[in-house]
């Protein structure tokens, strides 16, 4: 069984920052990122009160109780995989991206009080089944809902990814600036990996005023977006309000993400 680590969180205000790098943590370090972002997304739901779940989220057509709802069977989703890694018994995350859509429109009709319960025990749920992941499973291969085949120890980045984004998601009061630099900058190169795999990065460079540089690095003449990590990344996940700056006369938007 995988055991609890002391946690390598500071608390700056009211976010965190860890002080590792996500791309290079074992399984263990990484449950303890993952766990603190469900804590943070729990935070969040908790701060939206019944009345205002059925209200506007930050993601287009959704409302709060959408994103409650998504981040819910995501969890059940991603357990799954680790059963599949578990077993060696192929369990697919969803049947189908129409039972998947089906699943978080009806749950988001849900009374509050069963929609925040999908919500807390489908996460203990996962985080048990990653705890009792026998240490050579890490390496099984498993597929996510986009098709890829990635190690089951990829699941924990999966759902990093989820709970961090999608507090911020649900409109209360995070944001973008309250998640750790270190998941901003994955959350961020694994954006500009997917517009490369798709073609759509060619002469396009996303700098940040931390130093950072994502995109393409060898146009000669690169249309350039700037900004602060937090703001850069908020701009490339598609999400509005992010004010970047650019080398040409207007921004472009940013290309789909997922």
């Amino acid at each position: 069984m995988l055991g609890w680590l002391m946690l390598g969180w500071l608390m700056l205000g009211d976010g965190f920052r860890w002080s590792g790098s996500v791309g290079t943590m074992s399984p263990d370090d990484m449950l303890q990122t993952v766990r603190a972002g469900t804590a943070f997304f729990e935070n969040q739901l908790d701060a939206v009160s019944n009345e205002q779940l059925s209200g506007e989220s930050l993601l287009p057509t959704w409302t709060r109780s959408h994103v409650a709802a998504h981040v819910g069977y995501n969890a059940l989703a991603i357990a799954r995989l680790v059963s599949w890694a578990e077993t060696g018994i192929e369990t697919p995350m969803y049947d189908s991206r129409q039972a998947r859509e089906t699943e978080i429109d009806t749950a988001a009709g849900w009374a509050p009080d069963t929609l925040r319960t999908l919500c807390s025990h489908s996460g203990m749920l996962l985080d048990s089944a990653w705890s009792h992941l026998p240490d050579d499973s890490w390496a099984w291969q498993v597929q996510t809902g986009q098709g890829r085949l990635v190690p089951a120890s990829e699941t924990i980045w999966m759902r990093t990814r989820e709970v961090w984004l999608h507090a911020v998601d649900l409109n209360a009061t995070a944001t973008y600036g309250d998640i750790p630099a270190e998941v901003l900058d994955r959350v961020l190169r694994d954006v500009v990996g997917l517009w490369a795999t798709r073609g759509e990065m060619a002469g396009l460079r996303l700098e940040s005023v931390e130093g950072h540089i994502y995109g393409d690095r060898d146009a000669p003449d690169p249309h350039i977006v700037t900004g602060e990590l937090p703001v850069l990344t908020q701009w490339a996940c598609g999400r509005a309000g992010a004010a970047t700056t650019s080398n040409r006369t207007e921004s472009p938007t940013a290309p789909r993400w997922l």
